[in-house]
């Protein structure tokens, strides 16, 4: 793993083709010194934006000196405002900056067809749809399609889980359902949706999910490196750090911990590969 603290801002969007995995926050839902765990998928000459909070815009800038208008690709994974509450702010700034004044094309969002219903009837239907009056007929209200192009993922028929299966140029993604909200659910088939990552067959991204041992047991050989969440206490809808420890050394090793508390100084994990940085390139 090779982690990259100093460079030239503003954060280059393209590359020779290396995977890296920039996190513009690391921080819980309701963290305040780190912001939210939002990040960046980069290789090539494409680059996905993995969620965009309440914190993104400002972290945006602050962690890579990019502005909104500078990214292309958009990949939601579940509708808690620490993960999609930029999402809306994002989409009028394409549309009526970006799109309008700069000449570029809609954003791209990665999202199968029943998540994207939810999002925008539950979520981004109340701001977007009403801005103005769609260009194909007189009264028509505006759809998820005006603001963003979309990429279909597909379903992965051998999986022991719901796991959906899409390449954005040179960048592979699996996402697998997770466990994560509410807290009574007690496996991902009673869940709401939710889904984590598996990037390039080897990067582990759980984004939000409660300690779910077998997920950990289908990814885990498979991984070079795993970014798990955590929290501090029991209870609630993510993997408690006492449960995490009582993985085998060899996981833990290559295991780093996100979307953690303002109080993450105060906690011993010894044995993990160390606590996910705001701000750092990593190249796994």
């Amino acid at each position: 793993m090779n982690i990259i603290r100093d460079f030239q801002k503003p954060l280059s969007l393209k590359n020779d083709g290396q995977l890296q995995v920039f996190f513009i926050g690391v921080g819980s839902a309701f963290a305040e010194s780190h912001n939210q765990l939002n990040f960046l998928l980069i290789k090539g000459d494409k680059h996905i934006m993995v969620d965009f909070g309440m914190t993104g815009p400002a972290a945006l800038r602050q962690t890579t000196g990019l502005k909104q208008t500078d990214l292309e690709a958009i990949l939601p994974t579940h509708s808690h405002a620490d993960h999609v509450g930029g999402i809306e702010g994002l989409a009028q700034i394409n549309r009526y900056v970006g799109l309008r004044h700069m000449h570029k094309p809609k954003l791209t969002a990665i999202i199968n067809e029943h998540y994207q219903d939810i999002l925008w009837d539950r979520t981004l239907r109340g701001g977007l749809e009403w801005n103005e009056i769609a260009p194909d007929s007189k009264w028509a209200k505006l759809k998820f399609s005006d603001y963003f192009d979309v990429i279909r993922p597909t379903w992965k028929t051998v999986s022991p889980r719901e796991t959906y299966e899409v390449d954005y140029g040179d960048i592979h993604l699996e996402m697998f359902r997770t466990n994560h909200i509410p807290e009574q659910s007690d496996s991902w088939e009673s869940s709401f949706v939710s889904y984590g990552l598996f990037v390039d067959n080897h990067v582990f991204i759980s984004v939000d999910t409660k300690f779910d041992q077998d997920l950990i047991d289908l990814y885990a050989h498979r991984s070079s490196v795993m970014f798990h969440d955590v929290q501090f206490y029991p209870g609630a809808v993510h993997a408690q750090l006492e449960e995490l420890k009582t993985l085998p050394d060899d996981i833990k090793k290559k295991m780093y911990l996100m979307h953690y508390a303002d109080n993450y100084v105060d906690q011993d994990i010894t044995g993990f590969a160390g606590w996910t940085e705001q701000g750092a390139i990593y190249e796994p």
